[in-house]
């Protein structure tokens, strides 16, 4: 468990949370003053000082947090205060203090609760640190192809701001992806990303999942949790798959945003919503609420800042240098290094239909790197996982036939409003030039 240092100048006081913390299993070092804690504070490391702010000596607690963040800045700090000096606290708390306890302490279990959650983030900060130096760098958005123009200049104008964005597209386009650029280009980029997946959490346990729960709260809450949205303070939460969330906690989720406060589940204790919002789905979100399946008021409150993103079929020049990125990482975690894609591979990548977008292209060049031989890729070893191209029986129609005729229905439907058309199609008005011009459509 832990090592923690015990600062009070009463020794009743040290004794209980020492006999209160020793039944959890940590390992807890005393000191009468704050000179004495400074001398073990230098003599060994701690993961949490809990220290009185009024001692006698000419240094006192304040004195010796704002020493202990230089010998320790990793180290969490818990103070102590009489009734009437909370201020003192509070003024603790802003130079770096996780939380304060009145004296007398109301019970052994109120301390651990406390000394719980201050470990945690500990634990949670460390592991930050860590996947910050190892996680690979972010892929690029786009790799050249015109389609994805608006979508990059878009996320590069909303990530300095606090604005609410909720992604669009498919599955598979890489709206995490997105999602963790924002949160990397803004303000916030030194606080935690935190994802919650709405599909593939059960009904049951969304809520507790979101906002937390308090001991007790339902059966098999055996102690208090902090949820997802609490560990995500001062950073982003990115809620993926918002359109499977059921109307319950939409009405929650709504409250959450409007008020930037909320409890945990079976707690009275408002807490600080201290979040950037991102959101994304890959079902018709306006269509939901015509429907009645999604709440217009959310949707509002979500949609500040849309953005579309296209599917890989829609952004045919990007196919070839992101497969080339996605097989680089993939032969790397396989050993194969110089793996490569001959002429015909490319051809193959370029004309296929990709209904799963880009992580079906990861599935498929990872099946491709196992089953080839030597360090080429050809388009032989592609076909193994790629949806058919061709049918026996009627004729199906090209990818271009099928593209012509959207664009044509495009144009139809917004009145030869070219412009109206793009945002319909989801392209840029270049693209769409560019495409008027390869069918020639007037």
């Amino acid at each position: 468990m832990a090592t923690i240092l015990i600062v009070d100048d009463e020794r009743g006081i040290r004794e209980f949370i020492a006999e209160a913390l020793a039944e959890t299993g940590h390992d807890t070092r005393e000191a009468a003053d704050a000179a004495g804690g400074l001398r073990q504070l230098r003599a060994q490391a701690f993961d949490l000082m809990i220290t009185d702010l009024r001692m006698p000596g000419e240094l006192d607690g304040m004195g010796l947090l704002r020493l202990a963040r230089a010998e320790q800045p990793d180290m969490e700090v818990i103070v102590l205060t009489a009734y009437g000096t909370v201020d003192s606290a509070v003024e603790a708390m802003k130079l770096g203090a996780f939380d304060y306890l009145q004296k007398p302490v109301g019970s052994p279990g109120e301390l651990r609760l406390v000394v719980a959650r201050a470990l945690e983030r500990r634990s949670l900060l460390a592991l930050k640190d860590r996947s910050a130096r190892d996680a690979p760098p972010l892929p690029p958005l786009g790799y050249g192809d015109p389609a994805m123009d608006p979508v990059v200049r878009a996320l590069e104008k909303v990530a300095p701001t606090q604005a609410t964005v909720l992604l669009l597209g498919e599955s598979g386009t890489g709206k995490e992806i997105a999602a963790r650029t924002i949160h990397q280009r803004s303000p916030r980029a030194e606080g935690p990303f935190v994802a919650v997946n709405c599909a593939a959490i059960s009904e049951n346990l969304m809520e507790s999942e979101i906002f937390g729960h308090e001991k007790g709260a339902f059966t098999g809450a055996a102690s208090a949790r902090r949820g997802r949205l609490e560990l995500a303070g001062g950073g982003t939460l990115f809620l993926d798959e918002i359109g499977e969330l059921r109307p319950g906690l939409q009405a929650k989720l709504l409250r959450v945003i409007q008020e930037r406060r909320f409890e945990r589940v079976g707690g009275s204790r408002t807490i600080e919503a201290d979040v950037r919002w991102i959101a994304a789905t890959n079902r018709d979100i306006a269509v939901m609420v015509r429907q009645g399946e999604f709440r217009e008021d959310l949707y509002h409150r979500l949609a500040v800042f849309p953005i579309r993103l296209p599917a890989l079929r829609e952004r045919r020049e990007d196919i070839a240098p992101l497969a080339e990125t996605l097989l680089a990482r993939i032969g790397a975690e396989l050993g194969r290094a110089s793996l490569r894609l001959d002429a015909a591979a490319r051809r193959t990548l370029r004309e296929a239909l990709w209904p799963g977008n880009i992580r079906e292209l990861a599935n498929v060049l990872e099946r491709a790197a196992i089953l080839a031989e030597g360090e080429t890729i050809r388009g032989a070893d592609l076909l193994v996982g790629l949806a058919p191209q061709r049918e026996t029986g009627p004729r199906v129609q090209t990818m271009a036939e099928i593209e012509e005729a959207a664009i044509r229905r495009a144009l139809g439907t917004s009145g030869g409003n070219r412009r109206l058309a793009a945002e319909r199609l989801g392209i840029g008005v270049r693209t769409l030039y560019e495409k008027l011009k390869r069918y020639g459509i007037s």
